[in-house]
């Protein structure tokens, strides 16, 4: 069965064809690129990520080196008196994993890939060894980075994951090299959708740390 088509519906698809033909270029070509519509920061970046991360309840220790995190963090776990920390990631599976059971421990531990300083976010993915359950199901999160993970903004931190997972023999940033799930942690798991009461720790962790090493 062959349906007709309207005359004036015909005259829509015609329109519509002659437009698509002849595109329209953009009327601000400038108003998307690289320029930031935030202000530049005005502090270093640590300080601003300090400030913005503990605004979001997130809890915060610089560490002026890895021992010093570690002395820090081991006495963080005596005090809460956590008997199962949860760890896959190679360089602090020695120092802290006392359990494989990640459904049933006190606290996780995980590296990021990077942090965002203007927003006091942890950029994590996929890539990485904790994968993409770890920072998320345990009730604490504890976060371990660098002040070199720095970065000011959002676009600033995807730029760095572009170049950081691609190939030598490819463009930077080509789309397939990058991780299949990138994660913006920020601040504890959190929702007002009930009541409009703040809840914390519905869909991930009640409490993240993030333990920053001067590097």
């Amino acid at each position: 069965m062959v349906m007709s088509v309207s005359p004036a519906k015909e005259n829509i698809l015609k329109r519509i064809r002659q437009a698509l033909s002849h595109p329209v270029p953009l009327p601000f070509p400038q108003s998307e690129g690289t320029n930031s519509v935030f202000l530049p920061p005005t502090d270093t970046l640590d300080v601003i990520f300090a400030q913005e991360f503990i605004n979001i309840q997130g809890r915060f220790a610089f560490c002026i080196d890895e021992a010093d995190m570690l002395q820090q963090l081991q006495q963080l776990i005596t005090e809460k008196e956590w008997t199962k920390i949860y760890c896959n990631t190679d360089k602090w599976n020695a120092a802290f994993s006392n359990t494989i059971n990640l459904a049933g421990c006190d606290a996780s531990v995980t590296d990021c890939e990077f942090l965002v300083a203007r927003t006091g976010t942890i950029v994590m993915s996929a890539a990485q060894q904790s994968g993409r359950t770890v920072s998320v199901y345990a009730p604490v999160h504890i976060c371990i980075a660098y002040t070199s993970q720095l970065v000011y903004d959002v676009k600033d931190a995807l730029q760095q994951v572009k170049e950081k997972y691609a190939r030598p023999d490819d463009p930077v940033g080509q789309a397939g090299h990058i991780p299949s799930l990138i994660t913006f942690a920020t601040g504890p798991s959190r929702t007002a959708d009930i009541e409009k009461t703040l809840v914390t720790g519905v869909h991930g962790p009640k409490e993240v740390y993030c333990f920053l090493i001067e590097a």
